[in-house]
């Protein structure tokens, strides 16, 4: 997991599963340029369940 702040850059190599979200006090809002490698690019998953959200949460909130 990786904890973001305004204006920081996350690179998601081509294979590797991908997915973001907001927390309960803040909004995400981002801009995603897509690299293909051979065809490959990022795996991006499903929305997560409220239930893995809240666990999520709890884990960077300590």
């Amino acid at each position: 997991m990786i904890l973001m702040r305004a204006g920081d850059t996350v690179h998601t190599p081509p294979g590797e599963e991908h997915w973001h979200g907001a927390t309960q006090d803040n909004m995400m809002c981002h801009l995603a340029l897509v690299e293909h490698d051979n065809g490959e690019s990022a795996t991006w998953l499903e929305p997560v369940s409220e239930q893995d959200y809240q666990a999520a949460h709890a884990q960077i909130s300590r």
